[in-house]
């Protein structure tokens, strides 16, 4: 009997164990919100009645804050702005140590591309001439040789005609010296008149031959001079290279453009970090620019939050640490399509510093009062009323979600706790 009842304590021991264990692993099992109804709770009353949204936020200009840089490792030469300065798209910032000697380097390729063009002029000038010349000379051979050559042609003719003449003649001549009609020494005379003038128009059709190849030598020659000079003119152009001396301009006027810092658009200088004779840092650059004329908030709206905020929704803003007394209004401009980890810190030392937050844009109605503090941390609260106020047949779908830390609360509310799982087993070894 003794032994029977140690085996009964050992047995109610250890199923006491067991139990146990089963109750620390079920409360270790996170709760991955999948299968059934009870993993994901229902909107509450407070999530569909939010009217508010509240959040941390930041003060920054128009376009956000610009950095303005340069090469890094250049020196300053001149600063031209100083903090608080408002500038336009365009002014000149800043110029840089090796502005000077880009400058020279810029009136030296304009020096040189001034004296190609010169020297261009000259040599077409040139060439036109002995182009006209030789133009003038072709003129001058063609139409002399020509109307030479047309007053030979007629001698020939004329030759020509005369010799048949006296051709005739001398057959003529011929028959009646068979006849008996005339002497031998008349036959021999008209034979000697013919022989002349075929003498005559075998050199007069020489010297038309001479005289049109003399033409055609005359102008081949010209012509090919003609040619020579206004080649001599397109090998002018290229030998004084005008365009690589109008090209080492531009590229001069480029380099010199890279020493001048330039505003990118209009605002304000907000600080300085590079003054001259100091080096461009890459981590700091020269100065921030930003346009102060439109300030807007930045808050950082929870996730859990973003579903109610809506483009054009009131929001207000006030200090924290009283750099501005009364609150700003302004409405949401941009709601951001990222999640991030939170930036701006809240001061309470149990905030949650691992938040995910979505940047919400706020336009401020009233720039003035705070044109001057970028970067101000100030609360904000966002008027989500609208949003909120939904049918029930679509406040499941657009119910908040509930935080990670209310979920790990319910879950831990929903889990038996090890109390209710020895509850029976104490009351069943009290009863033995």
């Amino acid at each position: 009997m003794k032994n029977s009842g140690q085996r009964l304590k050992l047995a109610i021991a250890g199923a006491i164990a067991l139990l146990i264990g089963v109750a620390l692993w079920q409360l270790r099992q996170p709760n991955t919100g999948t299968s059934d109804d009870t993993s994901s709770p229902a909107p509450t009353v407070e999530s569909l009645n939010r009217v508010a949204v509240a959040a941390l936020g930041r003060l920054e200009p128009r376009g956000e804050v610009i950095r303005i840089s340069g090469p890094t490792g250049e020196r300053i030469g001149l600063l031209e702005v100083r903090r608080g300065t408002w500038v336009e798209p365009g002014e000149i910032l800043a110029y840089l140590e090796s502005h000077a000697e880009r400058l020279a380097e810029r009136d030296l390729a304009a020096s040189q591309l001034a004296e190609a063009e010169s020297r261009l002029i000259a040599q077409v000038e040139l060439s036109q001439a002995e182009i006209s010349e030789a133009s003038t000379r072709l003129q001058q051979i063609e139409r002399p040789a020509t109307f030479e050559i047309q007053g030979q042609q007629a001698t020939v003719r004329q030759l020509e005609v005369e010799l048949a003449i006296e051709q005739a003649d001398l057959a003529r001549f011929q028959t009646l010296f068979v006849e008996g009609a005339i002497s031998e020494q008349e036959l021999d005379r008209q034979q000697s008149t013919a022989s002349q003038l075929q003498e005559r128009l075998s050199n007069a059709r020489s010297a038309l031959v001479r005289l049109e190849t003399s033409r055609d030598t005359d102008m081949l020659n010209a012509e090919a001079q003609l040619r020579a000079a206004e080649a001599n003119l397109e090998l002018s152009r290229i030998q004084v290279a005008v365009d690589s001396a109008r090209r080492n301009l531009t590229l001069a006027e480029a380099r010199l453009e890279r020493t001048i810092i330039r505003a990118p658009q209009a605002g304000r200088i907000l600080q300085v970090y590079t003054r001259a004779g100091e080096a461009i840092s890459a981590s700091e650059g020269i100065l921030d620019l930003g346009d102060t004329n439109q300030m807007f908030v930045v808050a950082e709206v929870y996730e859990t939050d973003v579903t109610l905020v809506r483009e054009g929704q009131p929001a207000t803003i006030v200090s924290r640490n009283g750099a501005f007394s009364q609150a700003l209004t302004g409405q949401v401009a941009e709601v951001g399509w990222q999640i991030f980890k939170n930036d701006v810190l809240d001061d309470d030392p149990a905030a949650n510093a691992d938040s995910r937050v979505v940047e919400v844009k706020i336009q401020l109605d009233n720039s003035e009062r705070v044109a001057g503090l970028t970067n101000l941390q100030v609360d904000v609260r966002i008027d989500v009323s609208e949003s909120s106020t939904l049918d029930n047949g679509d406040a499941a779908t657009h119910a908040e979600p509930s935080s990670p830390v209310s979920r790990t609360l319910e879950n831990w509310q929903a889990q038996p706790t090890v109390q209710h799982l020895f509850a029976p087993v104490v009351t069943s070894s009290t009863n033995l």
